[in-house]
């Protein structure tokens, strides 16, 4: 692909992308789409909620250096959670489990550790380019802040290009760092079609996840086999239904 320019990202890239309504009590940066009428430019609210725009400007919550820092006191928790289990954490097969469960969950969540502007300023390029783009089945591995365990799957997404395209590994950096924190899926996959609209301005993004609850297979009601599908829609992917099937087609193909 001839990519004629690289396009920084900037103030003057704010434009109205279409908002998606709350879902699960979830708004995560999102602002309701008026009743009646087309989207609105978002205006800065108060609270939790904030303009569409903003989220992915947002600062990172944990750097590599609070990681280091607070290894200890987290291997500590763990070491608290074995005795309260039964164990004995001196034992031969325990004495490094708390430092290990604790690097391991510091990986586990280190999407606390990045932000979507750091992995897109310089994949996205001018093109003229309008057909829709897809990346399926790009793996997902999640924890559910609910319980603790893991969430895993598959996240689709495809776009409609307006004048501008993205590096195609980049909306893969996209779920990897969204995914890496406690989640719930309806959230997730509204960050990921967000992250998208606001990075690039398209004409409309599809997101799709399938995953496997741990929380449901391991506990609870212990359903081996069930999925969770949750989507997000925004631009032509919601009003458009031609558009919408099209790419739920070419996903399932």
């Amino acid at each position: 692909m001839e990519h004629s320019k690289q396009t920084q990202f900037g103030s003057s890239d704010k434009k109205d992308a279409g908002t998606s309504s709350v879902v699960n009590g979830h708004c995560d940066g999102m602002v309701k789409r008026p009743a009646g009428g087309p989207s609105q430019p978002p205006a800065a609210e108060s609270g939790s909620q904030r303009p569409v725009m903003e989220s992915w400007r947002e600062d990172r919550t944990r750097s590599v250096e609070d990681n280091e820092m607070r290894l200890p006191s987290l291997a500590a928790a763990y070491t608290t959670i074995l005795r309260g289990l039964g164990e004995d954490p001196q034992r031969q097969g325990l004495l490094k489990t708390p430092w290990r469960a604790a690097t391991a969950m510091q990986f586990f969540t280190k999407g606390y550790q990045e932000k979507i502007i750091d992995v897109l300023n310089d994949a996205i390029f001018d093109e003229d380019h309008d057909e829709m783009v897809i990346v399926k089945d790009i793996d997902m591995f999640s924890m559910c802040e609910h319980h603790l365990v893991p969430i895993f799957g598959r996240v689709h997404i495809g776009y409609l290009p307006n004048k501008r395209v993205l590096g195609l590994s980049k909306l893969a950096r996209i779920v990897e760092i969204y995914s890496r924190r406690l989640q719930v899926q309806e959230r997730l996959t509204k960050q990921i079609a967000v992250a998208i609209t606001e990075a690039l301005q398209p004409t409309g993004v599809g997101v799709v996840i399938e995953a496997t609850h741990m929380c449901m297979v391991m506990r609870g009601v212990q359903k081996m086999n069930s999925k969770t599908v949750t989507s997000t829609m925004l631009g032509v992917f919601r009003e458009d239904p031609k558009t919408r099937d099209e790419f739920l087609t070419l996903i399932r193909s």
